[in-house]
């Protein structure tokens, strides 16, 4: 803003009042307005506000459920504005409301709106929260001022303190008359008054919890004290999820969507350190938040909240930039227009945002900025509910079914609007991540994807996002390498915020066997996306490879801190003991929590459970695993393969595991035909093949196996694929045990152990598909050289 546009207001002591309609959000945009019309009239009305906007001396804000007027003069004048307005709409609009005195600065722009920020106004605002419908609250300091005059004394109840944001305790004055303000005890001070007679009862334990607590609480800051200590970047910003005010809950995809697409436009400004949307999606809104343990947790120093409200074809969007640390509204606005301009008020937001944290935006990030996604509302709607889906899709029971969804949606999408860029990037991605997971490793699928990058290099060739789409494409679809790192290598300097750029790097560094640079670049991609859940088990899932439990289980109780209930990481947590130590308890233990406490959740840690009980023999609960799995496909024998296993293959390790050969051999059967089927659409692909051999072993048929498993070797070598490379030479070591080739196999055993994979320990020992080589002394050694030290 120009400086002939502004009025600067130097820091200053001024006299808050904080109003607010009850019910506001519960009521129609219409019927809101006029209760904010009817409100504005009033206050317009009464004489205090009259007196102070004659001598200048009074600033107006809306706060979109209600305003705060701030007055200069004297303590006095809120209070009897709060007076006059009550009266004023006694038994017509339930209020309440909030006093108090203190510092405030800010501006007043060209339109007369005001934005102003400090202790003042922030307080002012608590005070009213403390409240209920009726409540008149005053701080404790503007209630002293007032007690100074005979007349004001009969109206001031004192309450005591009440528990606000970040612990802080304001003390609280009631005011109220015979006519006006709400002489009852407010619903916060009860349920403190009763909490402190529960706590009462229980002083002695709690001292006892409280001294165990200061103890560990040493021992933690000992350990992360250096961290603790680290100010977050200043052009740090985090854009939690957006409360959506809409009848229709519907339309909380809306809010997501609006609340994505702010966040994608601040992620594209170089200057900015922006979290993820994966990050921030765990800070619901509806409910109470910290802002500064959120950003102490995500390690920014602004947040930014907001709320949607979508009527017919009309929107209004609140938007609110908050320092975390001292919790000053640095800018806010609310903006009421057509739905069709929602993509704009997107756009004026994160130009907002970016001019008050004085953001450097070069002329391609404005012009990103500036480009909405599209310009049909179904589109977008369809296109955020695709990327939810997305997001949870890998740790979900229903991964597979929930990524075949959100293709159909974004197909949905690009067919309403064949210029919606965004749309065809998530497609690109959706279908590589089907075709690489092995959920539908079909020419189709592939055909899909590649279709989906070409309208993506049409409509933005030069885009970012378009570099990073070519990266997924030549990693994900074609295992190439150097193609994927040279299009990461150009998206890092034109998105140098999307945690993407650098979690794939990281991932195909892995892939080419070069751990330290794909652990750096992993940690780069949590260091913007820290509660990525999916990125911190990779990273762990790395350590395990690398045989170094203790960092994969520090990665792993990272994710417990703020998800402590996410099932498939309980359950890698105990894993990493059956690896480390040929340790069953804590796994076992974990799956019988999940079970008996989040039913639900169990589908999603099948496999863990069928590789727990073959490790204990307990052919009943490998059944069970395997009946619970439902229609997902079972992707390892061990920590991870991604070789997707069909269910009667499985069907026959549990019957071998009974010491039922007959059934064994008939669910073999059954698996080869399965099987073949696979193979004959995709021929040249390294891991279908290399379970056909492992079923062909199961069948004795030797010959078949030996050539199917070193044809699945020459496929996928470990020179063009780390991980996968190394799964096939161990399942080529299964299959040599099944056949009875004990040299072939501690052979390939031992080329396995030598680089960084999933065999352990623990699985050598126990799991039952390494019986035939028991008692061989290569076997015995090479299981004792991985033995914990």
């Amino acid at each position: 803003m120009a400086a002939e546009a502004k009025k600067e207001i130097q820091l200053e002591i001024a006299h808050v009042l904080f109003i607010d309609i009850v019910g506001y959000s519960k009521l129609s945009i219409n019927d809101q307005r006029a209760a904010i019309d009817e409100l504005t009239q009033t206050v317009r009305a009464s004489e205090q506000f009259q007196n102070a906007e004659a001598a200048a001396r009074l600033i107006k804000i809306p706060t979109g459920d209600g305003m705060a007027l701030v007055f200069y003069k004297s303590p006095e004048e809120p209070v009897k504005c709060a007076l006059e307005i009550g009266r004023a709409l006694k038994g017509r609009r339930q209020l309440r409301m909030g006093v108090h005195s203190g510092p405030v600065s800010g501006v007043i722009d060209v339109n007369g709106q005001a934005n102003l920020a400090g202790a003042g106004l922030n307080t002012a605002q608590r005070v009213m929260d403390c409240g209920d419908a009726g409540h008149i609250l005053l701080s404790k300091r503007i209630a002293d001022d007032l007690g100074e005059y005979e007349h004001w004394r009969p109206l001031l109840h004192d309450l005591g303190e009440c528990e606000v944001k970040h612990g802080t305790r304001v003390s609280i004055v009631n005011l109220h008359a015979d006519e006006v303000g709400n002489p009852q005890l407010p619903k916060k001070f009860r349920a403190q008054k009763k909490h402190r007679a529960q706590m009462r009862w229980a002083v002695t334990t709690l001292a006892l919890l409280a001294l165990a607590t200061i103890l560990a609480g040493i021992a933690v800051f000992s350990r992360n004290r250096g961290r603790s200590t680290l100010a977050a970047p200043e052009k740090s910003i985090a854009v939690l999820p957006f409360e959506n005010r809409s009848e229709d809950k519907a339309n909380a995809y809306f809010a997501d969507g609006v609340q994505d697409e702010i966040l994608t436009h601040l992620s594209r400004i170089a200057d900015l350190k922006v979290i993820s949307r994966t990050s921030v999606m765990q800070y619901k809104s509806g409910v109470v938040r910290n802002l500064r343990e959120i950003a102490q947790q995500l390690g920014v120093a602004h947040v930014v909240e907001g709320s949607v409200q979508r009527a017919g074809s009309k929107v209004r969007v609140n938007a609110q930039l908050i320092d975390a640390m001292s919790d000053a509204h640095l800018w806010a606005q609310t903006y009421d227009r057509d739905l069709a301009d929602v993509f704009a008020i997107q756009t004026e937001i994160a130009e907002a945002i970016a001019a008050q944290l004085q953001a450097k935006l070069s002329p391609r990030e404005k012009a990103a900025i500036k480009q909405p996604p599209t310009n049909d509302i179904t589109a977008f709607d369809l296109y955020t509910r695709a990327k939810n889906l997305f997001l949870t899709a890998y740790g979900s029971s229903t991964g597979s079914a929930d990524l075949l969804h959100a293709a159909d949606l974004l197909n949905e999408a690009v067919a309403r609007d064949r210029s919606f860029f965004d749309a065809y990037c998530q497609l690109a991605f959706t279908n590589y991540g089907l075709y690489s997971t092995g959920f539908d490793h079909t020419p189709a699928r592939l055909a899909q994807a590649d279709a989906a990058l070409q309208a993506v290099a049409r409509l933005r060739p030069d885009a970012g996002e378009t570099h990073l789409a070519r990266a997924r494409h030549f990693y994900f679809g074609y295992l190439d390498y150097g193609g994927a790192l040279a299009e990461l290598e150009v998206a890092r300097r034109i998105i140098p915020g999307d945690p993407w750029v650098a979690a794939l790097q990281g991932f195909i560094e892995r892939r080419q066997g070069r751990w330290d640079e794909s652990m750096r670049d992993l940690e780069r991609s949590i260091e913007l996306d820290p509660r990525n859940i999916h990125t911190l088990q990779q990273a762990a899932l790395s350590y395990q490879f690398l045989r170094g439990y203790p960092k994969a289980k520090s990665k792993l109780a990272r994710v417990l801190a703020f998800e402590p209930n996410d099932a498939v990481t309980r359950v890698s947590y105990a894993f990493v003991e059956l690896d480390w130590k040929a340790d069953t308890r804590p796994m076992h233990q974990a799956i019988d929590s999940i079970r008996a406490t989040n039913a639900a959740a169990v589908p999603s840690i099948a496999n863990y459970w069928l590789v727990c009980a073959m490790a204990e023999r307990d052919g009943a609960a490998a059944q069970n695993a395997l009946v619970t799995s439902g229609e997902n496909p079972i992707t390892t024998l061990g920590a991870t393969d991604n070789m997707n296993f069909n269910r009667p293959f499985i069907e026959g390790l549990i019957a071998r595991l009974m010491k039922d050969e007959s059934k064994a051999q008939s669910a073999f059967t059954a698996a080869r035909a399965e099987q073949e089927k696979v193979v004959q659409a995709q021929p040249n692909y390294g891991p279908g093949l290399c379970l056909l051999g492992l079923i062909d072993a199961g069948l004795d048929r030797k010959e078949d196996a030996l050539r199917e498993g070193r044809r699945a070797i020459e496929l996928l070598p470990v020179e063009k694929d780390a991980l996968g490379g190394i799964a096939i030479i161990k399942y080529f070591a299964m299959i040599a045990a099944w056949v009875g080739d004990k040299d072939l196999a501690c052979q390939q055993l031992a080329i396995a152990t030598q680089h960084p994979c999933d065999l352990s320990y623990g699985q050598l020992k126990l799991l039952p598909f390494w019986d035939p080589l028991r008692g061989d002394p290569r076997f015995e050694k090479i299981v004792a050289s991985l033995a914990p030290k």
